[in-house]
């Protein structure tokens, strides 16, 4: 499943494609708290229809007005990209659902072939990261390689934005958790893959949207070749299974590696791994185990949860306190109890 932004950019190429001239509308920069970071999409067409979202909802309120009333010349006047702002005044930040002082800048681009969203998609669906160059004189982009994700720059002649492949999800076993983190990661925007070569195990699963796999393990890690938008999670309690897809993973640029078990169970991972397999510190270092935040979980469900929490901080480059693993937590935790 496509991310939101991705999303976006194949709602904008389809209806250029149906002929309502939709336009582009690009977060390039935000002053103070902003309901949607910079890079942030969204498209709106000649009949107000949109996708995406650029505000908790009162600017694409008065876009979807102002297009609606006067047509898309009310947002690009002159047929080219324009850069407007909302809640410059404290006034204006009230009435467009803004935090006093806030201001949101955006760049509309009216779609056409000089867009190149066809070759930007095809790029991202081929997991290339590419650079986007739009001239705000003309609405001609130029693409090149380029980092998976950034801020955009925005400066008097052009609008620069950097777009990567959704993230990816590769979970090793196909059980109860892997069921539940493939219900839920989708909606965050993760092309979910499940990898189990046990028939009996696949048999039972029934999951849209999910791509099931029944490839070993390290098969399927060195096929897809990790990038840096991808994650690979351990679940199949099986060492033999397990084992293969972290040797790989580890040593490739996935984000984020984890594998579930209990504190003891992950130890003893991570020196068979050492010993037996010669992987280094450095690489068992980004060895997430037991994986997941501690939330106390207990059900499939909950643990799926804990997993998926700490996959997405990892994507997102949060820095998380001490002991929010579930290592961590549990230690605290225990060491909270009083004796009886």
């Amino acid at each position: 499943m496509d991310d939101l932004d991705t999303q976006v950019l194949r709602t904008a190429l389809a209806w250029q494609a149906a002929g309502t001239s939709p336009v582009l509308v690009t977060v390039a920069r935000t002053w103070g708290s902003a309901p949607r970071p910079p890079g942030s999409l969204m498209v709106i067409d000649g009949r107000g229809r949109t996708w995406g979202s650029v505000s908790g909802g009162c600017i694409e309120d008065d876009l979807v007005a102002r297009v609606r009333e006067g047509g898309l010349a009310a947002v690009c006047a002159r047929g080219t990209p324009e850069v407007q702002r909302y809640g410059i005044s404290a006034e204006e930040a009230h009435r467009f659902g803004l935090p006093c002082g806030g201001t949101i800048e955006l760049v509309l681009e009216p779609v056409s072939e000089r867009s190149r969203l066809a070759e930007l998609l095809a790029a991202l669906d081929a997991r290339r990261s590419v650079e986007r160059h739009l001239d705000l004189a003309r609405g001609e982009v130029r693409l090149s390689e380029g980092r998976p994700d950034g801020v955009p720059r925005l400066d008097a002649a052009t609008l620069t934005s950097w777009h990567g492949p959704s993230a990816r999800l590769i979970l090793i076993g196909a059980g109860d958790i892997a069921d539940f983190i493939g219900r839920m990661a989708p909606a965050l925007g993760f092309e979910v893959w499940v990898c189990d070569p046990r028939e009996e195990r696949r048999a039972a699963w029934q999951l849209p949207g999910v791509t099931l796999s029944a490839e070993m393990p390290d098969d399927l890690i060195q096929r897809l070749k990790p990038d840096r938008r991808t994650a690979v999670v351990a679940l199949s309690h099986d060492p033999k299974l397990d084992d293969l897809a972290l040797i790989d993973a580890l040593q490739s640029e996935a984000f984020y590696v984890g594998a579930i078990g209990s504190r003891r169970n992950s130890e003893t991972r991570r020196a068979r791994l050492r010993e037996h397999f010669d992987l280094g510190e450095a690489a068992l270092g980004r060895l997430h185990g037991p994986a997941g935040l501690y939330i106390g979980s207990r059900t499939p469900a909950e643990i799926a949860l804990s997993i998926l929490a700490e996959v997405v901080a990892a994507k997102n480059g949060a820095r998380l306190p001490a002991g929010a693993g579930v290592a961590g937590g549990k230690a605290q935790a225990e060491a909270t109890v009083s004796p009886t």
